[in-house]
């Protein structure tokens, strides 16, 4: 995110803005490709890394992806445009590279990443051997405006038993290397294997999140902060409380869904924090279950009911998210076009579905990653 997303919650609905991490793959045969610094080269030259308006697109850990931001707004409409406008620049340099860009959360092809020239990610590379290595993910990240560090620790306290059930309706990321990994979301999957990923404990202020921070840092197993790949974390370099579970997703109108979806999780967590409602106490160990539970199955079966932590049909499970969340989608104008979205991707599937559906259509994955990066 290029520009200040702070506003004030009094007198308007919180900003939001996305981050897209996308694959570069090759426009015959879908096979990964390490092209994103000529990508980053073209975009330079045609005037698309960056823009006055805010959003951007740049670099992520391996040569085989780039990663886009939108500026953040107040208005999901005016999100979807935003995300839609950056893929465009990202598509048309990727393309001057021989590329496509496809919104997948894995390659559904094999892979050997190839780490971007950067000292960090190569210092990431050194420390982290094969986790890091193998490491080629794609997820969408949403940061939604806080007035400060004690609203968003509080709010990040009271939304984290929900975060699985936006993996869930995002899930998008079936094969990995090659074959179908039996996950609707085989990224929430790889990212595992780093020792700073996953759900956050309880923390009950801005003051004990930042001390909890130092005492990983210090004891010298992440690089630094920047490394701590929770499943939602206040942001170093906004105000922002970002959201980090969702796959990106095939579609952009999914993408808009669950930021609108993350957003009012954070409206309503932080009300609830404003209000002194104490946050539920359940154990990261239950929430790690949840995660793999929506990670394995998507809304195709049971998810982990966020309040009493037992498995319910994955439909009522995001319903309960809807009556949840309602007055502050109710309050942003968000609650009709969440609704809609909601009602889309259990009718025709979420991007996991799609890929494979599409897989089933076409035989070959390799015909099969040319159509999707086609859809996206």
């Amino acid at each position: 995110m290029n520009r200040d997303s702070s506003s004030s919650t009094h007198d308007r609905v919180r900003t939001v803005g996305v981050e897209e991490e996308l694959l570069l793959v090759d426009a015959e045969n879908g096979a990964p490709r390490s092209v994103a610094s000529e990508v980053l080269r073209v975009a330079r030259r045609r005037g698309d890394t960056e823009s006055d308006a805010g959003g951007s697109v740049g670099p992520e850990m391996q040569e085989q992806q780039v990663e886009t931001d939108t500026p953040p707004e107040e208005y999901l409409g005016l999100l979807e445009l935003d995300l839609h406008r950056w893929r465009d620049k990202a598509r048309g340099a990727a393309k001057e590279a021989g590329a496509l860009i496809l919104a997948s959360g894995t390659t559904p092809l094999p892979v050997v990443p190839q780490t971007f020239d950067d000292e960090r990610y190569a210092a990431i590379t050194e420390k982290f051997g094969l986790t890091a290595s193998e490491q080629l993910t794609c997820g969408c990240h949403v940061h939604v405006s806080v007035e400060s560090d004690d609203e968003a620790v509080g709010a990040l306290d009271r939304i984290r038993a929900w975060l699985p059930v936006l993996l869930a309706v995002s899930a998008n990321s079936p094969f990995w290397q090659g074959g179908d990994s039996g996950y609707a979301s085989y990224r929430s999957q790889a990212m595992t294997r780093w020792p700073t990923n996953g759900p956050t404990e309880v923390f009950g202020s801005g003051e004990a999140y930042a001390d909890h921070l130092r005492r990983l840092v210090d004891t010298g197993v992440p690089l630094d902060e920047g490394m701590a790949y929770f499943d939602a974390r206040p942001s170093r370099n906004y105000p922002t409380l970002e959201v980090r579970v969702a796959d990106v997703c095939l579609d952009p109108r999914d993408a808009v869904l669950v930021a609108g979806l993350a957003r009012a999780l954070v409206e309503t967590g932080a009300r609830e924090w404003a209000q002194g409602r104490p946050a539920d106490p359940v154990s990261v160990a239950v929430l790690r279950l949840a995660m793999w539970q929506a990670g394995r199955h998507g809304i195709s079966g049971d998810l982990l009911d966020p309040e009493t932590h037992r498995p319910r049909p994955a439909r009522d499970v995001v319903e309960r998210l809807l009556e949840h969340v309602g007055p502050a989608l109710q309050d942003s104008g968000d609650l009709a076009r969440v609704q809609q979205g909601i009602e889309r991707v259990f009718t025709r599937g979420t991007g996991s579905s799609t890929q494979r559906r599409i897989h089933s259509e076409e035989g070959r994955l390799d015909r099969a990653v040319v159509r999707l990066a086609e859809l996206t």
